[in-house]
């Protein structure tokens, strides 16, 4: 459920899959479950105890977060519609498609850079998962959470890329964008405000 709501992940696969097609939109998946390692490692070692009571550190990365998604919700809302409709179905955008390697760089700092999933996987270990729990097991959680996360975006991926879907995307998916651009925004304010009022 934590992975299947709406929030900056799907925003990234979302604008990714529209834009630029199913390899880019795999690769950001890809690079969204890799960050869950990070934020399973910070857990385990103690990092995400120390963001949560070292107020001014949190404070750091909620603002480098809300920075990162303000400038990607920026791009987004600079979305237009296709100068050529029957290029941009028959693949031929002219947006610079990324390479798979940054697809994947902005999928990891999307996810990386989110505090909130931090303190999720704080709660996880530090409440569900008994003290007890031999450390081998919590690495395996872990490891399924990654790839159970980068395997729903990337069947998300495959879904919003289908010929017919991708198709009515690219014709009127500059406005998804745009709504992406905006729900980008948000969220940043809301880090900010959270961040302040915290």
């Amino acid at each position: 459920m934590a992975v299947a709501s709406p929030g900056p992940d799907f925003a990234i696969v979302l604008r990714y899959a529209v834009r630029f097609g199913r390899q880019q939109a795999i690769a950001a998946s890809i690079g969204i479950g890799a960050a869950i390692l990070l934020h399973v490692t910070w857990s385990l070692v103690g990092i995400a105890v120390l963001i949560q009571t070292t107020p001014w550190l949190f404070k750091v990365l909620s603002f480098a977060a809300a920075g990162y998604l303000f400038y990607i919700g920026v791009m987004a809302l600079r979305s237009q519609a296709p100068a050529h409709p029957e290029q941009a179905i028959a693949g031929s955008s002219a947006d610079k498609v990324p390479s798979a390697r940054k697809a994947f760089i902005a999928g990891f700092i999307t996810n990386g850079l989110n505090p909130k999933a931090t303190l999720f996987f704080l709660s996880l270990f530090a409440v569900i998962i008994s003290p007890l729990t031999p450390l081998s097991y919590k690495i395996i959680y872990g490891v399924y959470m990654s790839i159970a996360t980068a395997a729903w975006f990337c069947m998300l991926s495959v879904v919003l890329t289908h010929t017919k879907v991708r198709g009515f995307l690219l014709l009127k998916g500059y406005w998804f964008d745009r709504l992406m651009g905006l729900l980008l925004l948000a969220l940043a304010m809301h880090l900010v405000v959270t961040s302040i009022n915290s």
